[in-house]
């Protein structure tokens, strides 16, 4: 039932990111129209331009700076993701255990263990869903930006600090920070999840992804790359700051620690009682 669930607004995220991509890739201007090319990628244009003014004119800080604000202005919608995954990630041994108990896919055992999960995610108060719904709201945001840089011809225009934003960054500067911040970014968030037998998947996603964002920023105009090291730097310090793996870990192996001395002192006290009577 979860992942059926999961499976589900996942593939409605998915649909929403290929049709917002695939609207156009025609350039923006103030004669664009419809909602979507007139009323949000042109409005993040001129936003940008107008935080571009402060700076002397210049596009690419009027990029960093617009970039990390949209950020902030998600921060509450991740805050919420990332401490409804961590939750979910904190009964995936209960879960794992669940499914060992059923290991039948008859219709009765699939509906006792369905059963179980759903008393297991109301006390640990889970919502399997709730984890994925920020995405559906936060994804056109990121993809709107995305389009207003690669959409604005002027945005492409100008130069910024060693490089030209409409061109590819010429010393791969850009291409290596965005895919080290990529790395950096799955590689704490893996940190702190516990063993749930998937372990080559998630050294796919961690090793893959950067990957995949060094190949594609190898190839596009340096103020996607600019865009993509922000938003990449930003998400390695909102891991730190919501889901620091280091305080998880610390937390978990005192909890474990705090369970093994009260489990130690539990047959101390028998031990202790069993002599007593004894005597």
């Amino acid at each position: 039932m979860k992942k059926g669930k999961k499976a589900l607004v996942l593939f409605g995220a998915l649909s929403l990111v290929l049709v917002l991509s695939a609207c156009s890739t025609d350039p923006v201007t103030s004669e664009s129209t419809g909602i979507w090319d007139h009323y949000i990628i042109w409005n993040f244009v001129r936003a940008i331009k107008a935080l571009s003014n402060f700076f002397g004119g210049s596009y690419g800080w009027g990029i960093v700076i617009f970039t990390i604000i949209v950020r902030i202005i998600i921060l509450p919608l991740m805050f919420y993701q990332m401490k409804s995954s961590r939750k979910s990630m904190e009964i995936q041994p209960q879960l794992k255990a669940l499914q060992e108990k059923y290991p039948d896919r008859d219709q009765d055992s699939m509906r006792a263990m369905q059963e179980e999960q759903k008393k297991l995610y109301a006390e640990a108060g889970v919502n399997p869903v709730a984890g994925c719904l920020p995405l559906l709201v936060q994804m056109p945001v990121l993809i709107a930006l995305y389009q207003a840089i690669f959409r604005s011809q002027e945005l492409k225009t100008g130069s910024f600090l060693w490089m030209q934003l409409g061109d590819k960054d010429p010393y791969f500067i850009l291409p290596v920070l965005a895919a080290l911040f990529t790395f950096a970014t799955s590689k704490l968030s893996t940190m702190s999840q516990p063993d749930t037998g998937q372990k080559g998947m998630m050294a796919a996603m961690t090793y893959g992804m950067p990957l995949m964002i060094f190949i594609t920023a190898l190839n596009v105009p340096s103020a996607l790359s600019l865009y993509w090291v922000i938003t990449n730097a930003f998400s390695v310090g909102q891991t730190l700051l919501i889901n620091n793996p280091f305080k998880i870990n610390r937390e978990r192996a005192e909890k474990e620690q705090a369970k093994k001395d009260r489990e130690r002192n539990l047959q101390k006290a028998k031990k202790k009682a069993l002599k007593n009577r004894k005597k």
